[in-house]
């Protein structure tokens, strides 16, 4: 019996694996975003599954020589950018993103930063699949979001962007598997 469940755990996590390709295929992310001295180059992505089911897959570019740990520890340039398979109602991603910052951060961070996060909420649309989400930091220039590539936000405040990107990128994030992947630097 135990070879019989090894066997079916061997063959599901195969057809995951094959799966996950597939769906990054799918997502087609570039190798590279942007052009010049501030381009970004493509160091981790992975899929999401939750209940089973794709989610969103999710890209981290930061600068060529730059690892994602540093770059998130250091608040260098970095883009975070979701594609979504599926989709999701816009209350359900701002119910998400509250619980994750209520969960990481203190109360009077949030307190500080209540009205920015307000409007970045806001900005938001029922994601449909297909959908886009990106966020941008670039020092000196400061955050902004990004759907299917226009921009929706900008903020100038460095540690909405630290925040906000934390939602993915820090401890007690929306997925530990997610967050360990994206900052392993490995974008195959």
């Amino acid at each position: 019996m135990r070879q019989i469940i090894a066997c079916l755990l061997l063959i599901f996590s195969a057809l995951a694996c094959a799966n996950t390709a597939d769906r990054l295929k799918e997502a087609n992310f570039p190798a590279q975003w942007g052009n010049g001295a501030d381009a970004l180059a493509l160091k981790s992505q992975t899929v999401l599954v939750s209940l089973w089911a794709e989610v969103y897959a999710a890209a981290l570019y930061t600068a060529p020589t730059v690892s994602p740990r540093q770059a998130v520890a250091e608040q260098r340039n970095q883009r975070l950018e979701l594609y979504y398979f599926r989709d999701i109602d816009r209350s359900d991603v701002i119910k998400a993103a509250t619980a994750t910052l209520q969960r990481q951060q203190t109360p009077a961070t949030l307190a500080r930063l209540k009205n920015e996060l307000d409007t970045l909420h806001q900005s938001f649309k029922d994601i449909r699949q297909g959908d886009r989400y990106a966020l941008d930091f670039q020092s000196g220039r400061g955050l902004n979001l990004e759907r299917n590539g226009q921009v929706i936000f900008s903020s100038h405040d460095p540690e909405l962007a630290r925040v906000y990107f934390g939602i993915w990128l820090a401890p007690d994030g929306l997925s530990t598997p997610l967050r360990e992947t994206l900052l392993a630097q490995n974008p195959s």
